[in-house]
């Protein structure tokens, strides 16, 4: 015969048993993808960034951009609101600009390159308004979403890196 002291440690042993073998079972926990993301950048399902110039993509999901977002705020929105370059104000993070820069910046390997080496948009001189993107401050692996993250508004956002003429308050 079991006493009440033994089965009510045998019940407690089995919920702890339980609980541990159902949380074991369980998906881990999905990241949340930004608003701005999912709406915005159009990303419901994983989108194609495109890698090189020979036409090779890479899929990013919705959390990869969202991470991507998260790292550009953090590193970079000081000197690039919305696409703009606030020191010169001529070169922007519009698909058209990084195209037109020199080697282009239109995808993600020469994106990468000059996160870890910027130079001038001519590709002449060092540029020293980036922060060069050292393997120590950030991985490959966030550089490039990052860069996709980048990309991915340069093509999908109007107005991303476009300056929107000043309105005269009216009184």
């Amino acid at each position: 015969m079991i006493n009440s002291k033994s089965f009510v440690r045998c019940l407690f042993m089995l919920l702890v048993l339980g609980i541990n073998f159902f949380s074991w079972n369980l998906p881990a926990q999905a990241v949340s993808v930004d608003p701005f993301i999912r709406r915005y950048l159009d990303v419901s399902q994983p989108v194609e960034i495109p890698v090189d110039q020979k036409g090779n993509t890479r899929k990013f999901s919705g959390e990869d951009l969202t991470e991507g977002k998260t790292l550009f705020e953090k590193n970079c929105v000081n000197c690039h609101v919305g696409g703009l370059t606030l020191q010169d104000p001529t070169v922007s993070l519009s698909l058209e600009a990084l195209k037109g820069a020199t080697p282009s910046r239109d995808h993600l390997n020469n994106l990468v390159a000059y996160f870890r080496n910027p130079v001038s948009y001519d590709g002449t001189d060092y540029n020293y308004w980036c922060r060069q993107v050292s393997e120590d401050w950030m991985s490959t692996e966030e550089v490039q979403k990052m860069a996709a993250y980048l990309l991915r508004a340069a093509e999908k956002v109007p107005s991303w890196g476009i300056q929107q003429p000043q309105q005269t308050p009216s009184f």
